[in-house]
């Protein structure tokens, strides 16, 4: 067995069924201290039911797992006060204002309500004053939930879906705050999300599940190093830098594209001798570089385009 030091959450040939439907299904994950995880899988795939397993929220079938080093069920309980999860949607007192519901998760909790404040400022609504979170956007409902979770400094930060219903502004501010606490509180983060562009800007690394199986785990230098490099270019006319070039890369793909034109696969050096060529003949190069493909490009083409859904 794979010792836990360094490690915040491993799992070992975990199982999850419903009605002998298996939504894990021998899922061996391992979450090292101090990463950001992205957790990625189609709708079904088992995301939310490996976090409710980690949360305590379920009991897997069979395998085992550990947290913080801990097997048992007694000890994980314990280990758990050093969790804040988001996980099913926040639950929220809708009656309540957002100070009130913070209020409450303290007493419930016994921590200090001296937090209160700064965990409302740091997820942006210390001016909602007397409004109930009834009222609240699905957005605002998302960043209450995560103050909730981030109440009590924990060390390991779990979230489905944070990114849900916040607007581009809203999202860029969740990713630098994330990156603030991985960084400068050394919080271990593990989020599940659809929006895998983002997600790509944001993760250290990444385990994929489909149908309940756990494909890969990489880390985002491995994840960059193996996604497909490509050729993009904008000239004064494409149709005559289409044929150059098509001569130079004749075992590339070339499409037109609302960016400009795309040759893939190629190499880095691609660009240097590209450029060059298109030079010579005189054309005016308006954008010429070697780009790799996102994330989504990664994920679809290891799940072989297969994202229909049979597991909850």
């Amino acid at each position: 067995m794979e010792k836990a030091h360094g490690h915040i959450f491993i799992t070992e040939h975990l199982y999850k069924e419903y009605r002998h439907t298996a939504a894990l299904r021998d899922v061996n994950i391992t979450i090292p201290h101090g990463q950001i995880y992205g957790l990625i899988g189609e709708n079904g795939a088992g995301k939310t039911t490996l976090l409710r397993i980690l949360c305590g929220l379920t009991r897997p079938t069979r395998g085992r797992l550990l947290l913080f080093g801990a097997a048992d069920t007694a000890g994980q309980a314990e280990m758990r006060r050093r969790m804040g999860c988001l996980v099913d949607g926040p639950a929220l007192y809708t009656d309540l204002t957002a100070r009130q519901n913070l209020k409450v998760q303290c007493l419930q909790r016994g921590l200090d309500e001296a937090a209160i404040a700064p965990t409302l400022q740091l997820v942006g609504l210390n001016d909602t004053g007397s409004k109930p979170a009834g009222k609240f956007s699905l957005g605002m409902r998302q960043r209450l939930g995560l103050a909730v979770a981030l109440l009590g400094r924990p060390e390991f930060l779990v979230l489905d879906e944070p990114l849900n219903g916040l607007d581009p502004m809203g999202i860029q501010e969740l990713r630098r705050l994330l990156e603030k606490l991985n960084k400068e509180k050394g919080m271990t983060i593990l989020l599940s999300s659809h929006i895998l562009s983002e997600l790509h800007q944001l993760a250290t690394s990444y385990g994929i599940l489909h149908k309940g199986r756990l494909l890969e785990q990489l880390t985002a230098e491995e994840l960059d190093a193996r996604c497909s490099k490509y050729l993009l270019v904008r000239t004064d006319n494409d149709r005559r830098a289409a044929d150059i070039l098509r001569k130079m890369f004749p075992a590339a793909l070339c499409q037109a594209t609302a960016e400009g034109l795309r040759f893939s696969p190629v190499e880095n050096e691609a660009a240097a001798a590209a450029s060059g060529a298109l030079m010579h003949t005189g054309l005016h190069v308006q954008e010429l570089a070697v780009r790799s493909e996102g994330l989504e490009a990664y994920f679809t083409a290891l799940v072989g385009g297969d994202t229909h859904a049979d597991a909850s």
